[in-house]
């Protein structure tokens, strides 16, 4: 062992003496390095904002959204409708879909109905735009909210139709930032609402799961779907005016809009309904529950193609899986600079081989085995790979703060991507540096001696 050591040591002192020659060998090993870690860096972040986007859109959960007349004919545009399609009568997504799901539907867990409403809050001479959010107990739990106080409604206040609420946490920092919002009342359009809980903040990115229907929670407020129907809006309700309008013809009936805002009615919006959450039992469910739905709803909408369904996990599996294959790209590329790196090293060994032969005829003629010279320039090939290991570990983890910092991408460095790196590039020193130290070996002494 003591003489492996002192191979090694002359090795150390050959890298010395030949600084420049050394890092740059060491360069493609650097730079490989770095890249590797980057790039895992990168794609860890990208998994990890999937798996909160996923938590934030609720685990197995599946959104209908309603279609109006104009988006219809827009999406059918260049399409030959169906013949007799606009003579059908849908009375678009109600209440009576999302209790039908429930009851018709042994795979799904738990179903929320939702609708929104914009206006103003107005408390204590401060007044600020919202969201209103008519929903049900189980809404909470499909989109994982967490309650920081108070509580969450409850069946009394759904079945009454209550005026209470739930509101966001920046609704909180805005209207009681110096007192306890519970049981409080804040005035949302022309009702007022008794505050019973407040929602925890909630810090993620959400501009890629709003494109999917999520709503940010932090400056919404939250009240039962029959309170909102009774006090601020029903677009199911059908007046004398209405009936008078649609003139007793066939196609769709123009229904009234019941807003604390004018400006929010819509009079071609016939769904009492904004939006129906569906949650799943398993994941293996949530496929055929989708087509188990689809068939359902056109039954219950007489054929009419007014609704549509999104699975936001699966929208955002693919999502992931399409990142993950660019990471893949991105990796293995990252990874040819190491395979680069290792060439060079064996290059380089080459050369040093040939230039040192007749320190190698030296030392084989003064006792030297051939293993000794195999130790010493393999510790050489080893000791540039690992040095630059290590700089190209520094500098990965450098270029993903800077990479965060500066593109607004997130980035995990892990310790097992550090050591991965770590390992192969010491690795490559072995690998690459093994073919020059055995042909060092192999050579004459006598004609190593001669060799000018």
């Amino acid at each position: 062992m003591k003489r492996y050591l002192h191979d090694i040591t002359i090795a150390f002192e050959s890298i010395l003496a030949n600084k420049l020659k050394s890092v740059l060998t060491a360069l493609g090993i650097i730079f490989g390095v770095a890249a590797v870690i980057s790039m895992l860096a990168i794609g860890a972040g990208a998994q990890q904002e999937i798996l909160e986007q996923i938590e934030m859109v609720g685990v197995n959960n599946i959104i209908i959204t309603p279609i109006v007349p104009a988006e219809q004919n827009q999406a059918a545009e260049g399409e030959q409708a169906e013949e007799g399609q606009s003579q059908k009568f849908s009375p678009g997504l109600t209440l009576l879909d999302a209790e039908a799901i429930v009851d018709v539907l042994p795979s799904v867990a738990a179903v929320s109905p939702e609708i929104s409403v914009n206006s103003f809050v107005v408390k204590d001479g401060i007044r600020q735009q919202a969201r209103i959010m008519g929903v049900n107990h189980a809404y909470f739990n499909l989109f994982n909210l967490e309650i920081a106080r108070g509580n969450y409604f409850g069946d009394h206040h759904e079945e009454h139709g209550l005026p209470v609420c739930v509101i966001g946490e920046n609704i909180r920092a805005k209207f009681f930032a110096q007192s306890d919002p519970i049981n409080q009342y804040i005035k949302f359009g022309h009702v007022w609402l008794k505050v019973i809980g407040v929602l925890e903040k909630s810090n993620v990115e959400v501009s890629a799961v709003q494109d999917i229907g999520v709503n940010v929670q932090n400056d919404n407020i939250y009240v039962p779907v029959k309170t909102l129907l009774m006090r601020y809006q029903n677009r199911a309700v059908i007046n004398s005016r209405d009936l008078k309008n649609s003139g007793g013809g066939g196609g769709f009936i123009i229904i009234s809009s019941r807003s604390s805002n004018p400006s929010e009615n819509n009079s071609s919006n016939y769904h009492q309904l904004d939006k129906i959450v569906v949650q799943v039992k398993e994941t293996e469910q949530l496929t055929p529950t989708t087509r188990v739905l689809s068939r359902m709803l056109m039954r219950r909408h007489e054929g009419v193609q007014d609704f549509e369904i999104t699975v936001p996990e699966m929208l955002l599996k693919q999502q992931q899986r399409a990142k993950d294959i660019f990471n893949v790209v991105l990796g293995a590329i990252a990874s040819i600079s190491l395979i680069v790196g290792g060439i060079g090293i064996m290059n380089i060994m080459f050369a040093s081989v040939m230039e040192r032969i007749k320190e190698i005829g030296t030392r084989l003629a003064i006792g030297a085995k051939k293993q000794d010279i195999v130790v010493q320039f393999l510790a050489e090939a080893v000791l540039i790979s690992v040095t630059g290991g290590i700089i190209g570990v520094i500098l990965g983890v450098i270029m993903a703060i800077l990479i965060e910092r500066f593109a607004d991408i997130t980035t995990i460095v892990s310790p097992f991507a550090v050591f991965i790196a770590f390992f192969v590039s010491a690795s490559v020193g072995v690998v690459f540096g093994y073919t020059p130290a055995k042909r060092a070996s192999e050579k004459d002494p006598i004609e190593s001696l001669r060799y000018e």
